[in-house]
């Protein structure tokens, strides 16, 4: 299953609040020059993950952007499920595939994709922010100034 860059991206933003002290806030500015993404698909990214309750941000001189949640309350399938538009492995529809009534392919990618996200739902972002000191580092060493 390969995800969206929507996702990476919802999945960086996680990851880089993670790694902050809880009570700092961050800016979008920042996390889309810590990543090199352009700060409007940042924006897009953080309004949909504020409107889920995963993030808190607030505007003004004095606004930013943290965790809305404990790092340990997010599962990364809830991630997924949110960012993702559609998470169908396969199209039968759109064109209509001929074969689609006896075809046992779309039943194994279903299955497969059921077992992905069994999966990834225990893990949490505290996994993935685990090795904190690590990921501040490598957020201090690509720097953009």
């Amino acid at each position: 299953m390969r995800l969206t860059k929507h996702t990476d991206y919802a999945f960086r933003v996680l990851i880089y609040l993670a790694s902050m002290p809880e009570d700092r806030l961050s800016t979008v500015q920042e996390i889309a020059g810590q990543f090199d993404v352009s700060r409007s698909h940042i924006m897009k990214i953080v309004q949909k993950l504020a409107g889920a309750g995963l993030i808190h941000a607030s505007r003004g001189q004095h606004g930013g952007i943290k965790l809305g949640q404990p790092k340990e309350a997010i599962d990364l399938r809830s991630v997924i499920e949110l960012m993702e538009a559609t998470l169908a492995p396969v199209n039968c529809d759109d064109p209509v595939c001929i074969i689609k009534k006896n075809c046992t392919l779309k039943n194994i990618l279903f299955e497969a994709q059921r077992q992905f996200l069994e999966h990834v739902e225990h893990y949490t972002l505290a996994d993935l922010a685990e090795p904190t000191v690590s990921i501040v580092s490598l957020l201090n060493m690509g720097k953009r100034g």
